[in-house]
């Protein structure tokens, strides 16, 4: 069988983790493993294919902020996807990302429409099915329920400067990707599922995947290193990884944080930090920049006494899993798919922006201490979250669809 990937990037960032990690799992199978990608990558196992050009995304990148007509770039490339495409001859098409300025959706959806190839999509977000925005719980905005217009949110990604066309955007998305007759629809959490079920996607197929990590990778691990570099042996630290990092995200939450912590016995580390950010943070958080080295990511888990994500909004956010995996437990707000990843003996959640919350949570893992919890958040990791175990579920996913 031969499985071709869409994805906005290769074996970088969760997305293209992630579809590295189904690739990986296609190959296993004996079978041919293909990743057409838009922007970012690095090796791979699959045979990948580069989506258009530098000059292709900054077009894209020029006709969203000018027209709010994102996804409706890229027209050039995406005409040279598709006789790759038709040059391969795929079993299976398996979507990613659609968004991030490299692929024109009107002309995918156009062919996908009539060439008969059974197509599987990964929803990570909520993209697909509003007018604008990749998410809308943090302004609980519900009109993408009926009718998308006069988007509150034109200033957040997929940013748009002049034009609100999130009337027009809604109504094509919807036209367009109700058009493939055999689409089945793979949201990673249970609540995105629940949101797909109350869109124009409705009808079509709904199969929850959740996603998985390498437990190879992030397991519990010595961190020395770590410790006596930023000499923490004997703080309590909390930590907390997001990229990028933003409101959103809930960065000014831990500046809230550290202002009521003793200073002397707790430690904040944020990983994941851009340049301005790493200036303006309080000189008693230690920030560091993203890493690539998920090596070095499982050594601050390990090291860390409990991982925060005091996420805003999220659909089920690979870094929970992680903590977990490395025997951390996890406090998170009640936002989206983030509170599935943990249970009362993994982590705790919050009432979203409650920072008071937090720091209860925090004092009721600190006095339990992190042994209470380290066992349990690496076997909910090994029974739910394993990506050997879980990205299987496309493979059986498939044969089921070409039966």
């Amino acid at each position: 069988m031969k499985v071709f990937q869409i994805s906005s990037e290769v074996n970088t960032g969760s997305v293209g983790r992630i579809a590295e990690q189904i690739g990986e799992c296609i190959l296993e199978q004996g079978w041919e493993s293909y990743i057409a990608y838009g922007r970012d990558k690095r090796s791979s196992a699959s045979k990948i294919i580069k989506i258009g050009n530098r000059l292709d995304v900054l077009k894209h990148v020029l006709l969203t902020r000018l027209t709010d007509r994102h996804g409706f770039g890229a027209k050039s490339a995406t005409l040279r996807l598709i006789k790759e495409i038709k040059r391969f001859e795929p079993d299976i098409i398996q979507l990613q990302h659609l968004h991030g300025y490299f692929i024109n959706i009107e002309l995918l959806f156009n062919f996908l429409s009539k060439a008969n190839i059974p197509v599987v999509w990964t929803f990570h977000d909520c993209w697909s099915f509003t007018g604008h925005c990749s998410h809308y719980e943090y302004i609980d905005c519900n009109k993408w329920k009926s009718q998308c217009q006069k988007c509150p949110q034109l200033n957040e990604y997929p940013k748009s400067s002049l034009i609100d066309n999130s009337y027009r955007n809604y109504n094509d998305k919807k036209k367009l990707f109700n058009s493939v007759s055999n689409l089945t629809i793979i949201p990673v959490s249970k609540w995105l599922s629940d949101e797909v079920k109350k869109s124009f996607l409705r009808n079509n197929s709904i199969t929850v995947i959740q996603n998985g990590i390498d437990l190879e990778v992030f397991r519990p691990v010595l961190g020395s290193r770590i410790i006596k570099k930023y000499k923490i042996d004997s703080k309590f630290v909390i930590l907390g990884v997001a990229s990028p990092w933003n409101e959103r995200k809930g960065l000014n939450f831990f500046i809230e944080l550290n202002e009521c912590i003793d200073q002397g016995r707790y430690q904040i580390i944020l990983v994941g930090l851009n340049d301005e950010q790493l200036k303006n943070i309080p000189k008693s958080i230690i920030g560091l920049q993203r890493t690539e080295d998920v090596n070095e990511l499982a050594e601050f888990y390990s090291i860390a006494d409990v991982f925060v994500n005091p996420t805003l909004e999220d659909t089920f956010p690979t870094t929970n899993l992680e903590a977990l995996a490395c025997g951390t437990p996890v406090i998170t707000f009640r936002s989206g798919g983030s509170p599935e990843a943990i249970d009362d003996n993994t982590g705790i959640v919050v009432k979203k922006g409650d920072v008071q919350g937090l720091k209860n949570a925090i004092s009721i893992i600190k006095e339990k201490g992190k042994s209470y919890y380290q066992e349990n958040c690496r076997n909910r990791a090994e029974l739910l979250f394993d990506k050997k175990r879980n990205f299987l579920k496309y493979i059986e996913l498939y044969k089921k669809i070409k039966q």
